[in-house]
């Protein structure tokens, strides 16, 4: 029997497929979902996100290491809801390498960070991916990295 997915996930049921929680549970929503292809994903960042208080006050940005870390989240969204449950119940997906990451602008909060992820490659539980972070149709990071599913230990 061929299952048809949702091609659009809320917030709840990305937390489904990741282990993420609050407060480090960064994407809020999950759209254009092309099995184990592509996807775009949101990250609502909010005056109050965690990050926010400590992470240059005066002038707050969204840190470079959160916005990898979306990219992550995303991408492991994007390959959990591909895939069979069997697959990635009780697997978690770690980063295994950033090859290249640029931050061309800084994140702002009260925005909403659009991610354009795409699997560029998998190899058995290897995945590489490549991601373009935009606020208002301006490019303000891109990055390409590694991340493999492991067992749950």
């Amino acid at each position: 029997m061929n299952l048809i997915k949702m091609k659009k996930l809320n917030k709840s049921q990305i937390t489904n497929l990741l282990p993420h929680r609050e407060p480090m549970l960064l994407i809020d929503e999950l759209y254009d979902i092309v099995d184990l292809t592509s996807a775009t994903a949101v990250v609502d960042v909010k005056k109050d996100s965690f990050f926010v208080q400590g992470h240059f006050p005066d002038n707050p940005v969204m840190p470079g290491v959160l916005i990898v870390e979306s990219f992550g989240q995303a991408a492991a969204a994007l390959t959990a809801h591909g895939l069979d449950k069997s697959t990635y119940e009780n697997k978690l997906v770690f980063l295994m390498s950033v090859e290249k990451a640029r931050f061309r602008n800084p994140v702002i909060p009260d925005c909403k960070l659009i991610l354009k992820i795409k699997a560029i490659r998998s190899h058995g539980r290897v995945w590489k991916y490549q991601g373009e972070a935009f606020v208002n149709k301006i490019k303000m990071a891109d990055a390409v990295w590694s991340a493999t599913i492991v067992d749950k230990k």
